[in-house]
């Protein structure tokens, strides 16, 4: 059974992009990029909404990584290797390998992936992602806190929905991003 995985870098104070729709703030040095590297490597399936889709797949190509450090374009190869599934209503195709495209969130649907998959799952983008965390399918968050307040944008955890969460692992990188991983207790 896979274990659904919500993964974001995150504003200290709660927000996955700025008030402008900006993350460059977040862009992460060598040795965060490498962590994510590592957790990434056990993703089998990534569950994308349509903006957060957009957003990744500038990684299936290869003409803009050639100057790029090789810890950069090994997480391209990485994002390769995972199946992606796109929620959304909109897009009429998709240009990446390995992708296919659902048109509504079905929440059992999901936890028949989960059941049935022998590789962990993540889930990104913030409206996706509150689905999953409303119906309970979320079974881990993990978190990477930028040191810096943007003041407003998009919040990275959902509204209106409480859970408790366990501490499972933490660790404070050189540029002072801290890393806390928990796992959710009791999901609805």
């Amino acid at each position: 059974m896979g274990t659904l995985i919500y993964a974001a870098n995150v504003s200290l104070d709660g927000f996955l992009e700025d008030e402008t729709g900006s993350f460059d703030w977040s862009v992460p040095d060598e040795e965060v990029h490498a962590f994510w590297n590592e957790h990434e490597r056990r993703i089998g399936t990534s569950l994308y909404g349509r903006r957060m889709y957009e957003t990744m797949r500038v990684w299936e190509h290869d003409d803009w990584l050639t100057d790029a450090p090789p810890v950069v374009r090994e997480y391209a190869t990485i994002w390769r290797a995972a199946d992606k599934i796109v929620y959304s209503s909109t897009l009429s195709d998709v240009s990446t390998a390995r992708t296919r495209i659902e048109r509504t969130f079905e929440p059992e649907a999901v936890r028949r992936l989960k059941e049935t998959t022998g590789s962990d799952l993540s889930v990104g983008g913030a409206g996706i992602a509150a689905e999953a965390f409303r119906h309970g399918l979320v079974d881990e968050c993990v978190l990477l806190l930028c040191p810096v307040l943007v003041g407003g944008g998009k919040p990275a955890l959902p509204r209106g929905v409480r859970l408790e969460l366990e501490l499972l692992d933490h660790r404070r990188f050189a540029n002072g991003v801290i890393y806390v991983r928990h796992a959710v207790r009791n999901p609805a």
